[in-house]
């Protein structure tokens, strides 16, 4: 429902108030075979951006899951998506890590016994299509990923936290 009432007033003056339009990016989650694994929103807030994860068929437990820096999903083992967004380097991972660099960390998601995970989570990390300088956009000239992880995310081991494999992957658009 807020959904619904978030696109019904969306660029309405209301009073005083003008509700912005709301910029949002899709994408298909799809796992290493190519099977259907999903859906992800990338919604523009004013100071990052939300993500919102629906998932299904992945194995039970905690998933590490970044935003990457290649708007490509093609390679089997999604390497094509490249590393981490980042605005500096060398890139340092980790959220817990005080010297962290590393704009396309998020936290780990968990998969529930059936397989699948529904989940919003917001960045102060990114921003969907670029206007502040202190944050990459997602939606810049080759575009990003979400990649969802084998594993959970230490928050601090370098490159990518033991997060292990990358078992699906979803171009935002």
């Amino acid at each position: 429902m807020p959904h619904l009432l978030r696109t019904a007033f969306a660029g309405i003056a209301v009073g005083a108030l003008t509700l912005a339009p709301v910029q949002a990016a899709t994408g298909n989650l799809i796992g290493t075979g190519g099977a259907a694994r999903g859906t992800i929103t990338v919604t523009a807030a004013p100071k990052g951006v939300i993500l919102r994860v629906e998932a299904t068929g992945l194995s039970p437990g905690w998933h590490g899951v970044h935003f990457h820096e290649k708007g490509d999903c093609s390679d089997p083992k999604f390497t094509s998506a490249g590393a981490h967004v980042h605005s500096a380097t060398p890139v340092t991972h980790g959220l817990l890590n005080a010297a962290a660099n590393d704009a396309g960390d998020l936290p780990n998601i968990h998969v529930g016994a059936d397989g699948t995970a529904t989940v919003e989570l917001y960045s102060t990390l990114v921003s969907l299509s670029g206007g502040d300088a202190a944050r990459p956009a997602l939606m810049d000239a080759d575009g990003a990923a979400l990649v969802i992880h084998a594993n959970p995310d230490d928050y601090s081991t370098q490159p990518i936290g033991g997060a292990g494999d990358r078992v699906a992957c979803a171009v935002i658009r």
